[in-house]
C-alpha cells in the first residue's frame, strides 16, 4: 500500500496513527509484567484476571496482556507477536483490524474476546463457515479455560439442546448464516422457554470482509411448508428448444430477455396464447422469463454443480459450494427442471434477514481479515466502523509481479501453461488461482497435456479442502484452485509434515508462486490469493494474467475497436494493464452502488422486522396478549376465567344459573393456561400477518422498476407502498387475534387452534438466497433508474 497521509487513512476509514501509538505503549507497558506473569502457578490466572479493570486503566490492560501472552504460550504453546497483541487491543476498541494471511489473526481474536469477556460481555465469534467455527473453538478452547471461560462452537449439526447451551457459555463461535438462522427460529418460538439466541452483545467477525461486505446483503431466509405451484413442464420444454435468433442476453450476461420473433415462438407452441393479455402477462410469460434465466444465464459449473442428485451453488467469493443457498424459489425450482432432477421444497417465507441486518443487532463490532483497508470505505458507511492496519511480524519479501495482459482467453490459458511448466521444472511448487469449476478444470486439462500433474481443488471436492491446501507448498506441488478467500488453512512451505528440510529446500527454489488466471471484480480478492505466498517473511512470488476477454473487462468496459496485440502470441504490453485496473475500478464502483442501493430498499424493511420482533419479544415475555384481548373481549375472558357463566341458548341452563356457576368453576382455565392460550393466538396473526407482508415486499420489489416509466422514484414508491401495507398491519393482526379469542376453544389443556383452521407450518427449514434484485437480473439498469430518480 506504501506510505499514507492520515488523512488519506481517515478517507480510507482507518484509524490514525495516534491511536496505534497508544497501543504501542500498552503492550512496551506490558513487558514490565513478563516476570510477573511467568511465576504465576496456572491456577492462579483466574483470580489475577478478574482483579483488572482493562476497559479504563492502562496499567490493567498491559497486566492482561502479560497474563494472556503467558496464559497462551503455557496452553496451547503459541506466544503472541507484539503484533498479535496489538491487533487484539484494536479489537477491543471496536475497530476492524488488516492483518496479513499468516500473522496469527485466530489468536489476536482469541486474546480480543477473553478481554471482551472480562469487560462482562458474552462474544460471538462470527466465522464465514462451521469448519472455521469449530476449529477455533477446539483450538483456542485451552487458552480460555486458563482464564475459566465457557467456551462453546455451534455448527449445522448442532442439536437445539448444544446451541442453547453454547450461548449461555461465554464465548460462542458459529458462522454467520448458522447465528443467523438461530435468529429466525426464535421467531417461532412460542414460549419464553423455547428461544435460544441470546440477546446480541459483542460480535467478532472474522474475515470481516466476506462476512459485512461479500455476504452482507444475502437475506437469511426461514421457510414453511404450503402448497406451492409447481413449475410447468410445458414451457420448460418450449425453452429448451430456443434458438439464439429467440432472445437476446445483456452485455453483462445478467438479463435475458424475449425477441419478438422469440415470443411468437412461444406463444405459437403453447397452443397459440398471447403472452401480453391480462391472462398471461402476470403468469405465464413470468414462468417463461424464470426458465430462460435457468437455461441461458446460469451455467452449469460455473454458477452451480448437480451432486447427489441436488443443484449445489457455488458461492462466488470462496469458489465453493454456497451450503444451504438457493436463488428465489421460482429459479431454483427452474434450475431443478432444466437439470431433470425432483424439484426440492419452496413453501413460504416465514422470516428473513440480511446478514447486515444480522450484525446490525449487535451494540460492538469489531473484526479481523488480511484485506481490510479496501473495503474500508463500506465499513464506514454501512457500519460506522473504522479500519486498523497491523504491521506484519516480519517484513513480507514476496514479489509481487506486474499482470502480463493477453488479447485474447484462448493466449492467455497458453501463456499461463507455459509459465506454470517452466516454474514447476524447477520444482517450485504453484498455487493457481481460478474463478470457477469450468476453469479450474479446463487448466488442469490442459496443465495435463503439457506434462503437468496438478491436484484441483473447486467446489467439487472441498471436502479434501484443508488436506489439498496444507500440502500446496510441497516441493514440485501444483495446486489449481477456485476461490482461496476464507479457506482459513495456511500454506507451509515444505509442505504440511514438519520437515525442516523439505522447508530449506522450497525457501532455496524461491518460496510458493501464485498465478492468478485473471483479476476479480473487487482488487480484495486477487489480494487475498497473493497473501497465500510471503506468510511470515516466506519468500514467494505473485503473477496475474489478464485478457481482454475476461469477465471483469467485457463487463464494464466498451471498446469502439477492439485493442489489437502487436505480439504474435497475443501479449499486450506492460501498458495495457491500465486498461484491466480500470475495469476493476469500475467494477468496485458498480459493486459499493449496488451494495448502497439495496441497502437503502432493505432500510425500511429492517425496520419495521425490528418492530415485530419487539412485539413478540413482549407478548412472549408477558402477559401483554391475555391483558389486551381481556380488554378487547372482556365478556369472553370472564366467561373463560370462571367469573361469569357461559353463554348458552338453553333456556333451561340459564333458568338455573347456581347450576352453571358450579360448572363453569370446574372448567374455569387457570390464569397461567389461559395466558398462554391468548399468547399462542396473538402470535399466529402477527406471524401470519408480517409472512403476509414479506411476501407483499417481495412482490412490489419485484416489479417497482415499472415506476421508472411514469417518471416516479422507484425507491420512494418503494418506501411509500410497504409504509401502507405494514401501517395497519399490527392493529389487523390484534383484531383477527380477538376473534380467535372469541371463538376458539380453549379449556384447561389449552387453545385448539386446528379446530379454527389455523394451522402453523409443520415443516420448516432454513436456506440462504443466493441472489438479490441488485445483483443480477437486469440490476445495472435498475442500479441507472435509481441513480438518475434518487
Amino acid at each position: 500500500m506504501g506510505k499514507l497521509t492520515n488523512s488519506m487513512w481517515r478517507l480510507l476509514g482507518a484509524q490514525s496513527t495516534r491511536n496505534q501509538s497508544k497501543s504501542l505503549s500498552v503492550i512496551k507497558e506490558a513487558e514490565a509484567h513478563t516476570d510477573w506473569a511467568a511465576e504465576l502457578a496456572d491456577d492462579a490466572f483466574v483470580g489475577e484476571a478478574e482483579k483488572l479493570d482493562i476497559g479504563s486503566k492502562p496499567g490493567d490492560r498491559a497486566k492482561f496482556l502479560a497474563l494472556v501472552r503467558e496464559a497462551a504460550d503455557r496452553s496451547i504453546n503459541l506466544r503472541p507477536f507484539d503484533v498479535q497483541l496489538q491487533g487484539a487491543l484494536r479489537l477491543l476498541e471496536g475497530d476492524i483490524v488488516e492483518m496479513a494471511t499468516g500473522e496469527g489473526k485466530t489468536l489476536a481474536g482469541a486474546i480480543a474476546a477473553i478481554g471482551h469477556v472480562l469487560e462482562g460481555h458474552q462474544v460471538h465469534v462470527i466465522s464465514v463457515n462451521d469448519y472455521l467455527a469449530t476449529r477455533d473453538a477446539e483450538w483456542m478452547k485451552p487458552l480460555f479455560d486458563v482464564f475459566g471461560i465457557a467456551v462453546h462452537a455451534i455448527s449445522e449439526n448442532s442439536s437445539r439442546e448444544e446451541r442453547r447451551r453454547a450461548y449461555a457459555g461465554d464465548v460462542t463461535y458459529g458462522s454467520v448464516n448458522e447465528i443467523g438462522f438461530d435468529v429466525l427460529r426464535d421467531q417461532l418460538a412460542l414460549s419464553e422457554a423455547d428461544l435460544v439466541s441470546p440477546k446480541p452483545d459483542v460480535a467478532i467477525i472474522d474475515e470481516a470482509d466476506s462476512v459485512l461486505v461479500d455476504e452482507a446483503l444475502v437475506p437469511l431466509v426461514l421457510a414453511g411448508s404450503t402448497e406451492t405451484e409447481v413449475p410447468d413442464q410445458a414451457i420448460h420444454d418450449v425453452v429448451s428448444r430456443m434458438k439464439k435468433k429467440h432472445y437476446e442476453i445483456d452485455a453483462e450476461g445478467r438479463n435475458v430477455t424475449l425477441t419478438d420473433e422469440g415470443a411468437a415462438f412461444v406463444e405459437e407452441e403453447l397452443g397459440g396464447i398471447n403472452l401480453y393479455s391480462e391472462e398471461h402477462v402476470g403468469s405465464t410469460l413470468v414462468h417463461v422469463s424464470i426458465a430462460m434465466h435457468a437455461h441461458y444465464l446460469l451455467e452449469r459449473d460455473i454458477h452451480y454443480i448437480v451432486r447427489d442428485g441436488g443443484v449445489h451453488l457455488i458461492n462466488a467469493s470462496r469458489g465453493r459450494v454456497a451450503q444451504l443457498q438457493r436463488w428465489p424459489d421460482g429459479v431454483q425450482a427452474a434450475v431443478e427442471l432444466k437439470e431433470g432432477l425432483a424439484q426440492t421444497d419452496s413453501g413460504e417465507v416465514i422470516d428473513t434477514i440480511t446478514v447486515q441486518a444480522l450484525i446490525g443487532r449487535y451494540p460492538k463490532v469489531c473484526g479481523m481479515t488480511g484485506t481490510a483497508l479496501a473495503a474500508g470505505e463500506q465499513f464506514r458507511q454501512f457500519y460506522d466502523l473504522r479500519v486498523s492496519q497491523i504491521p506484519p511480524n516480519t517484513e513480507n519479501i514476496r514479489t509481487d509481479l506486474p499482470d502480463r495482459v493477453y488479447d485474447t482467453k484462448a493466449n492467455k490459458v497458453e501463456a499461463i501453461v507455459a509459465y506454470v511448466k517452466e516454474i514447476h521444472e524447477t520444482g517450485q511448487p504453484v498455487l493457481i488461482g481460478t474463478h470457477d469449476v469450468a476453469e479450474s478444470e479446463e487448466l488442469a486439462y490442459f496443465l495435463e497435456k503439457a506434462g503437468v500433474s496438478s491436484v484441483v481443488l473447486n467446489a467439487k471436492n472441498d471436502a479434501q479442502e484443508a488436506k489439498i491446501i496444507a500440502e500446496a507448498g510441497a516441493r514440485n506441488a501444483v495446486t489449481v484452485s477456485t476461490q482461496m478467500a476464507g479457506r482459513g488453512t495456511d500454506i507451509r512451505l515444505g509442505g504440511s509434515a514438519d520437515d525442516a528440510a523439505a522447508r530449506d529446500a522450497v525457501v532455496e527454489l524461491g518460496g510458493l508462486c501464485v498465478v492468478g488466471t485473471g483479476r476479480h471484480d473487487t482488487e480484495r480478492l486477487d489480494s487475498q490469493l497473493r497473501g497465500r505466498a510471503g506468510r511470515q517473511g516466506d519468500p514467494g512470488t505473485s503473477v496475474f494474467f489478464s485478457s481482454l476477454e475476461d469477465p471483469v473487462v467485457t463487463k464494464n468496459l466498451a471498446f469502439k475497436r477492439d485493442p489489437v496485440s502487436p505480439n504474435s502470441d497475443g501479449s499486450m504490453g506492460s501498458k495495457r494493464i491500465d486498461l484491466i485496473e480500470q475495469a476493476q475500478r469500475i467494477a468496485e464502483g458498480v459493486r459499493l452502488e449496488l451494495h448502497a442501493n439495496t441497502w437503502r430498499y432493505n432500510k425500511l424493511v429492517n425496520q419495521q422486522r425490528d418492530i415485530i420482533v419487539d412485539r413478540r419479544m413482549k407478548i412472549l415475555t408477558t402477559d401483554t396478549a391475555l391483558d389486551e384481548l381481556a380488554e378487547l373481549e372482556p365478556e369472553r375472558y370472564a366467561e373463560l376465567a370462571g367469573e361469569k357463566p357461559a353463554k348458552s341458548d338453553d333456556a333451561e341452563k340459564a333458568a338455573e344459573p347456581s347450576k352453571v356457576d358450579t360448572e363453569v368453576a370446574v372448567d374455569a382455565v387457570p390464569r397461567e393456561v389461559l395466558s398462554q392460550a391468548a399468547r399462542e393466538i396473538v402470535l399466529y396473526h402477527l406471524d401470519r400477518a408480517w409472512a403476509d407482508h414479506l411476501a407483499f415486499v417481495s412482490d412490489v420489489r419485484a416489479s417497482i422498476h415499472l415506476r421508472s416509466l411514469g417518471k416516479e422514484s422507484p425507491l420512494d414508491e418503494f418506501h411509500r407502498m410497504i409504509l401502507a401495507e405494514f401501517s395497519d398491519l399490527p392493529a389487523q393482526a390484534l383484531e383477527k387475534a380477538r376473534e380467535t379469542f372469541r371463538e376458539a376453544k380453549i379449556t384447561p389443556d389449552g387453545v385448539d387452534l386446528g379446530s379454527s383452521d389455523l394451522h402453523r407450518s409443520t415443516t420448516t427449514w432454513t436456506y440462504m438466497v443466493h441472489d438479490n434484485l441488485f445483483s443480477s437480473g437486469g440490476a445495472k439498469t435498475l442500479q441507472g433508474i435509481i441513480g438518475i430518480f434518487r
